[in-house]
């Protein structure tokens, strides 16, 4: 039996674990794009908290998910449940990319477009709405698809603390040693990032500044 026959004999189970492995993924993605995008605007406009922020996303970035995951077991409400605390750790992870992107494509605004935004009587809020967030939108975008491919590589992890996903073969795979099981999650979840990367590197081009 070759590892296409096991999934679709299986097809049930594969398919349940690639939705459980896609909510993490979504879940924790939106959360860390809800904290590192705002994160990235905060440190353009206070330099002095550029070293401190990116320096505490590059130490998490550096931390292996298996240790991160015993650093926040004790978090109340988090540790609790092996979702809430996959969930956390990726978002943790993605943050990294989103935050120095969103710096990045901010800063790369033209200056003489912002003086001419100046010029017409526009303020720092509409600047920064109108002219310097679309204008780095596909740098942004970019951050995002670093980090939504990341978050789907990691979230095989997930499955050590019986967080479930498609790390669940995987690691039934590697116990059992047997190479056909440990396809059947390394394939749907090497597919997944494909998609994102493709999908994801398509918006980043539509939405780029001519």
């Amino acid at each position: 039996m070759n590892v296409f026959q096991f999934m679709l004999q299986n097809r049930s189970e594969v398919v349940e674990l690639t939705l459980e492995h896609l909510w993490m993924v979504a879940a924790s993605t939106l959360l860390a794009v809800l904290i590192g995008i705002p994160l990235g605007v905060l440190i353009t406009r206070w330099p002095g908290l550029n070293k401190p922020v990116l320096g505490s996303a590059n130490i998490i970035q550096t931390i292996p998910s298996l240790a991160l995951f015993g650093f926040l077991l004790s978090v109340p409400w988090i540790g609790a449940r092996a979702e809430r605390l996959a969930i956390l750790d990726l978002t943790l992870c993605a943050l990294l990319p989103l935050i120095r992107n969103t710096y990045t494509g901010i800063k790369g605004v033209d200056p003489s477009v912002l003086e001419a935004g100046r010029g017409m009587g526009m303020t720092n809020r509409q600047l920064l709405f109108q002219v310097e967030l679309p204008l780095a939108l596909g740098v942004i975008i970019a951050g995002v698809r670093v980090a939504t491919v990341i978050s789907v590589g990691l979230a095989t992890i997930a499955a050590a603390i019986g967080a479930g996903g498609l790390g669940e073969y995987i690691f039934r795979g590697l116990a059992m040693v047997n190479n056909q099981v440990i396809l059947a999650g390394a394939i749907p979840a090497a597919a997944l990032a494909l998609l994102a990367d493709a999908s994801l590197g398509w918006l980043e081009k539509r939405l780029s500044p001519g």
